[in-house]
């Protein structure tokens, strides 16, 4: 069984290596129902217990996807660490964390989920309207009624997590986090450990480009969420590769695949880490959960950093319209 970390110091135990569900609904490509269940039944037999989704994925498909799994497994609810999002409105796009809008978006989470409460529930983007210290009373009242375990924010800075924090423990914050995305060592990663707040690092595996085969970003869909990223543009991509090449040979040299490897770097990174790549279907979930038996040492720390230095990636993670929300603070 895989070994397990903390959901925040209030959270369950859960696989060290959980799951994002955000291509459950369609972001990087066509799926459907019974190859997400198929993917669920995997991450099952291999220890992968916290699952990851939002309200905006699909909007609601990846949400539906999980809930009809739950009701045809119900043992699994057991054993899954359900996460889900919201606080933002789908069409248009905007943010909104008025407290009715977060009940709505909850209440509506649960229904779709079949569930009578997450074990944690994220402020998707902050909306700069309302203070964070009004918004995180808003989500304590949920813990206190039970709909929620505990609660989180996902790409916000260090300083609102302790603002947030002063009010009520925040038990997961979650921002990208990868070899070629490390803005959170600059304080979010040192202000997690100290608060007792899971850092839940999602794209950890740089959106699919930490793998063992190249991607062809012209041969995305127009769905595909990658197609508009500017580090998969005509002229950043080819440079980034030549960089992630290397990585992955350093890795078949050591009898690793790349996402075990870049993986088990994340892990390494601190023990209230947890990465949630993400996959449409079952065939990569096996690469993933092996890196949380890879223990690297000083050495291949060193290395890895000497191939994928920090900041070695060109271009920005997101476009300009991409970024709005996410929370700057370096």
């Amino acid at each position: 069984m895989m070994k397990q970390r903390v959901l925040g110091a209030d959270g369950p135990p859960v696989g060290e290596v959980g799951f994002g569900a955000m291509s459950f609904g369609g972001f990087f490509g066509p799926t459907d129902m019974e190859t997400s269940h198929k993917t669920l039944d995997r991450c099952l037999d291999l220890g992968v217990t916290h699952i990851d989704t939002a309200l905006i994925y699909g909007p609601y498909t990846s949400e539906e996807f999980i809930g009809a799994y739950l009701r045809k497994n119900p043992a699994a609810r057991q054993r899954f660490s359900i996460a889900t999002k919201g606080g933002i409105h789908p069409d248009p796009r905007r943010f909104d964390n008025s407290p009715a809008f977060l009940r709505q978006c909850l209440e509506s989470s649960l229904k779709r989920l079949g569930v009578d409460h997450v074990d944690l529930y994220y402020v998707h983007r902050r909306d700069h309207a309302i203070p964070i210290e009004e918004v995180t009373e808003t989500l304590a009242g949920f813990v206190r009624e039970g709909k929620i375990g505990g609660f989180g924010y996902s790409e916000i800075s260090p300083a609102s997590l302790e603002r947030a924090a002063a009010v009520h423990p925040v038990r997961a914050v979650q921002n990208e986090y990868s070899l070629w995305a490390r803005q959170p060592e600059l304080g979010m990663l040192q202000a997690c450990e100290r608060l007792g707040t899971a850092f839940v690092a999602f794209s950890p595996l740089a959106r699919g480009v930490l793998g063992d085969v190249d991607l062809d970003p012209r041969q995305f869909p127009d769905s595909d969420f990658r197609k508009r990223l500017p580090r998969f543009s005509a002229e950043n991509y080819p440079r980034n590769m030549a960089r992630i090449r290397a990585f992955r040979d350093y890795a078949k040299a050591r009898g690793w695949t790349t996402a075990s490897l870049a993986l088990a770097w994340v892990l390494a990174r601190g023990p209230h880490i947890i990465p949630i790549p993400g996959t449409r279907t079952p065939s990569h979930l096996a690469d993933d959960a092996a890196a949380a038996a890879i223990t690297l040492t000083e050495a291949d720390m060193k290395e890895i950093d000497t191939i994928l230095p920090p900041g070695f990636a060109h271009g920005h993670r997101y476009s300009d319209q991409q970024e709005a929300g996410t929370e700057k603070y370096c």
